[in-house]
C-alpha cells in the first residue's frame, strides 16, 4: 500500500530574525552528496552550510506551496547556481538535474529522511510528561506484582489500587521537579513512563493490570495515568519565536554535565511566554570572570552564542527542547534566547 510520507513546509520556516540574511556556503562543502541511511535534512544542510539554520532558503522550493519535494536514502544531491544563488537541487538516474519542485512524492518506501532525529526525542514525544504533583499523587498504584515478584515488565500482570483512570493505562514513576533558578517558581514534575498496559478486571479500588509494554522494571509505588497515545510526528517545522523570549536551561536528561548536540533539554519557558513547538532558541554560554588587572576589580565578559536548540514538547511554564548545534560545550544554567 503506497504511503504519502513526510512533507515539510517552506512557508513555515522563514525565519523572522535572520530573513534578510544569505546562507553562507563551507569553504570544504561537496558539489555533489548521496543521502545515506541516517541523514537528517539538518545534517545534510550542514555539509554545504555555515549555518544549517538557513536550509530552507538552499533548497530550491517553491514558497508559495507547502509541500516540497522528499529527500531519501540513495537519492542523489548537488550544488548548483540559479540566478546567481546556491541551490541544492536532485540528480536525476540519468545524470540530469531535478529541481526539487513542489509536490508530494507517493512511494512503496516507509520513511523518508527526517528533518532531526526523532529517535532522541521520541519517548518525550509519546509518553513522558509534565504534571502536577496533586495528579501523580492521587493516581492509582502499584501494590505488587503477580507471585510476589519483584521484577515486574512486559508480559507481567500487576495490582494496584486506586481508581481507576481508564482501559489503557501508562505506569509512571516521579521523577524530577522543576524550579526556576530566578524566581524559585515551581514549573511541574516530570512523570517519566516506565510501562503501558491493560486494566483487565476492578476489585473494588484493586485494579489488574496486564503489562503490554515495558521500558525498564516497573516497582512498587509507581503511578497509573491514563495513556494519551500521542503520535510520533516528524513534521516538526523550524521557526523563530514570535515574542522576544529569554529564559534557562534548568535541566538535562540523562543527567550528563556537559551538554552537546541531540541531547534533551528543559527550559524554563513554556506556552505563558509563547513559545511553541518547532521555535528555535539560540544559546548563549555565559562569559568567564576575570579580574580587572588596573582597577583590581572583577568582571563578567560578554555571552557568546554557542548552540541553537528546537523546542519540541511545550508546557505551561516549561518546555523540552533538543540541542541542534553545539559549537562548544554548554551547560544547564545557559541562557537561551530569540536566534
Amino acid at each position: 500500500m503506497r504511503k504519502l510520507l513526510y512533507a515539510l513546509a517552506a512557508t513555515t520556516l522563514l525565519l523572522t530574525s535572520w530573513a534578510h540574511a544569505a546562507p553562507e556556503l563551507r569553504s570544504d562543502h561537496p558539489e555533489r552528496y548521496t543521502v545515506v541511511k541516517g541523514d537528517t535534512l539538518w545534517d545534510i544542510s550542514g555539509r554545504f552550510l555555515d549555518d544549517p539554520w538557513y536550509w530552507p532558503e538552499i533548497w530550491h522550493v517553491n514558497p508559495q506551496v507547502s509541500n516540497p519535494h522528499l529527500i531519501y536514502p540513495g537519492d542523489r544531491l548537488a550544488l548548483v547556481y540559479i540566478d546567481g544563488k546556491p541551490r541544492i537541487t536532485k540528480v536525476a538516474s540519468n545524470n540530469g538535474i531535478v529541481k526539487l519542485s513542489p509536490k508530494v512524492r507517493s512511494e512503496r518506501i516507509d520513511t523518508p529522511i527526517p528533518a532531526i532525529p526523532l529517535d532522541a526525542i521520541s519517548s518525550f514525544l509519546t509518553d513522558t510528561r509534565i504534571v502536577s504533583p496533586e495528579l501523580i499523587n492521587e493516581a492509582p498504584y502499584i501494590l505488587e506484582g503477580e507471585d510476589s515478584r519483584i521484577i515486574i515488565g512486559a508480559g507481567d500482570r500487576v495490582y494496584a489500587r486506586g481508581k481507576k483512570p481508564a482501559d489503557k493505562v501508562g505506569v509512571f514513576r516521579r521523577s524530577k521537579e522543576f524550579i526556576d533558578p530566578d524566581t524559585d517558581e515551581f514549573l511541574g514534575l516530570e512523570a517519566r513512563s516506565i510501562a503501558r498496559g491493560d486494566v483487565s478486571a476492578e476489585n473494588g479500588d484493586v485494579l489488574t493490570v496486564d503489562l503490554t509494554r515495558s521500558s525498564e522494571e516497573v516497582r512498587i509505588g509507581d503511578r497509573l495515568l491514563v495513556n494519551e497515545d500521542r503520535r510520533l510526528t516528524t513534521s516538526f517545522m523550524p521557526s523563530s519565536p514570535d515574542e522576544e523570549i529569554e529564559g534557562k536551561m534548568i535541566a538535562v536528561d540523562g543527567g550528563v554535565t556537559q551538554i552537546g548536540q541531540y541531547n534533551v533539554v528543559a527550559i524554563n519557558r513554556g506556552e505563558r511566554e509563547g513559545l511553541k513547538a518547532g521555535n528555535v532558541m539560540a544559546v548563549l554560554k555565559a562569559g568567564n570572570f576575570v579580574r580587572d588587572p588596573i582597577t583590581k576589580e572583577t568582571v563578567e565578559l560578554p555571552s557568546e552564542r554557542a548552540g541553537l536548540l528546537m523546542v519540541f514538547q511545550v508546557y505551561e511554564k516549561m518546555s523540552y527542547g533538543l540541542i541542534l548545534q553545539a559549537t562548544r560545550p554548554l551547560s544547564v544554567g545557559d541562557k537561551v534566547t530569540n536566534p
